[in-house]
């Protein structure tokens, strides 16, 4: 595996490389991390069984249109591919190598402005993505649409609805699913946001700080409400408000933000709720009777 690695970094570089050494390092249930060197160069590697998912090629894409931004610091890919040297096949990804050190006190401030660039760039026109892709281990149902609330309400909420009562993690009815994507259809109803280019799993292990500034990574990308990302930094904690507050010192946030907020963290719990079971239906049931007690303009 790592011969056939080493040859598609030779190509994809036009620097001979060839690993020398390969050293496993913690991160992700859905794959394996590797550090790999050789005298001059180091390189991080995610390895994965192949499968009809490709994964990480949808990763790729993701980190590629995140850098085509040219907003906010991303790990560079290198390559990807899947082995056919030898039998499993795997599937991998190449990124240039980071070293990440402790934050300073203004770093987090700098990811709030740089977030806020990534989305005022003004280059997309409807919601979505062109394809299903991944939110962790999950997929992440897409396609392309022309109303926000249509989208959420049905490629967010409703999607992961389906899956949690096909998989008989949540036993609601048919209907009861069917109500709570019209009633997010409503609540959304008046709200037609700036189609931004969103992280779409914005939470603190999916971030770092190197010498040379925030970086992003472990992407779910599509295009949405740039306050996704943002609903998505409060649910599990780990941003301190200077992030909060160099976002909006780019960006002021929209009216009824605190609103909205509880809508767009429950699809993260849903996910959840899909991946680890029944403490994060609970969470979701709480927040659906916090959401039909509001009141949106």
């Amino acid at each position: 595996m790592w011969h056939f690695i080493s040859e598609h970094i030779s190509q994809a570089t036009g620097q001979f490389f060839n690993c020398q050494r390969a050293e496993p390092v913690s991160g992700g249930d859905t794959h394996k991390s590797f550090i790999i060197r050789d005298e001059t160069h180091r390189y991080f590697v995610k390895t994965r069984r192949y499968d009809d998912t490709q994964q990480l090629q949808h990763e790729a894409e993701g980190l590629d249109a995140l850098a085509e931004t040219n907003s906010i610091q991303v790990p560079q890919v290198i390559c990807q591919g899947v082995t056919k040297n030898e039998e499993p096949y795997m599937e991998y990804l190449v990124l240039c190598y980071k070293r990440f050190v402790d934050p300073q006190p203004t770093d987090y401030f700098q990811l709030g402005e740089m977030l806020a660039k990534l989305h005022a760039v003004n280059a997309r026109t409807s919601y979505g993505w062109p394809h299903d892709n991944f939110i962790g281990a999950s997929v992440q149902t897409n396609g392309r649409s022309a109303s926000w609330a249509d989208f959420f309400a049905e490629k967010r909420i409703g999607s992961m609805l389906e899956r949690l009562i096909a998989n008989n993690i949540w036993r609601i009815s048919d209907n009861e699913a069917q109500d709570l994507i019209e009633y997010t259809r409503r609540l959304l109803s008046l709200h037609q946001p700036h189609p931004s280019l969103l992280h779409g799993d914005l939470w603190h292990g999916n971030i770092g700080f190197s010498k040379k500034g925030p970086v992003i990574f472990d992407p779910a990308v599509y295009v949405g409400d740039a306050e996704t990302d943002l609903a998505m930094a409060e649910l599990f904690g780990g941003f301190p408000e200077s992030f909060f507050e160099g976002y909006s010192s780019h960006t002021s946030l929209e009216k009824n933000y605190q609103q909205r907020k509880p809508i767009y963290q429950l699809y993260h719990i849903l996910n959840h709720g899909l991946l680890f079971g029944a403490h994060y239906i609970v969470q979701a049931k709480q927040i659906i009777d916090d959401i039909k007690r509001t009141k949106y303009a």
